[in-house]
């Protein structure tokens, strides 16, 4: 349920077209559904703007599969599993096989085409995890973003022929482990918000991603956001927040 269902409900109850009751029923879900071993919040969307995702770790194939299957009869935005190993996905297409699966995650019921244009760059190979992980979640969001791969600044000529693309993008999220310098860069090239994603790829001194986040933290760059480390995810939303979330 969101904003945009709500109002159509309860327009289709003034005109007669959904009683009382059936009114009712579907609300009864508001704000969640206690499952047992998991509360859907089936009211986020109309708090934040973006669906409740579904994230795997920790999971039983069991519990995804009736998560996601509580989502799906909501009827609120995009359904997203993430960080979803093969038997949960297995299991959460047993429940709806419409689902479209991008490495670890899943999607269903897709939003509509949006015409932001959002850049996802990668310091290096390793880091495309993480970064295919932001892009499945901001396609699941109608955005097509564009993907700059292997840019890192131990050879910065192969950023430099990207700047016209970064330039023209709304908002670029930046993936990188090692020191974290990429997001520096990219932050000095564009005017747009730049997010910036720690990657836990690196040797000794890394850290696993503690350093590259320090570095980030500490951007002579202003103004960039830093998520958590790995957190592809959640680099997505804060593009669709700073974008303005539509679902």
């Amino acid at each position: 349920m969101d904003a945009e269902a709500l109002r159509s409900l309860v327009d289709d109850v003034a005109s007669g077209e959904v009683d009382a009751d059936e009114a009712v029923r579907i609300l009864r879900a508001l704000p969640f559904v206690d499952l047992g071993n998991a509360r859907v919040d089936h009211h986020r969307s109309v708090r934040q703007g973006l669906p409740e995702a579904v994230y795997g770790p920790g999971k039983t194939p069991e519990d995804v599969a009736l998560i996601v299957g509580e989502l799906l009869t909501g009827g609120a935005g995009p359904v997203v599993l993430t960080r979803a190993d093969k038997e949960q996905l297995v299991a959460a297409l047993a429940v709806d096989a419409t689902g479209t699966v991008r490495g670890g995650t899943a999607i269903w019921h897709r939003a509509d085409d949006r015409p932001e244009r959002v850049a996802v760059v990668t310091a290096g190979t390793a880091d495309l995890p993480v970064a295919d992980e932001c892009a499945a979640v901001l396609w699941a969001h109608g955005l097509e973003p564009v993907r700059i791969t292997d840019v890192g600044v131990a050879g910065l000529h192969r950023l430099l022929v990207e700047v016209g693309t970064l330039q023209a993008a709304d908002a670029v999220v930046v993936v990188a482990g090692m020191e974290g310098a990429l997001a520096s860069v990219v932050g000095g090239l564009t005017g747009a918000p730049v997010i910036a994603v720690p990657t836990s790829v690196g040797y000794g001194a890394s850290l696993e991603g503690v350093t590259a986040l320090l570095g980030m933290l500490a951007s002579c760059a202003s103004g960039l956001t830093v998520v958590g480390i790995d957190n592809g995810f959640g680099a997505a939303c804060a593009v669709l927040r700073q974008l303005g979330a539509r679902t």
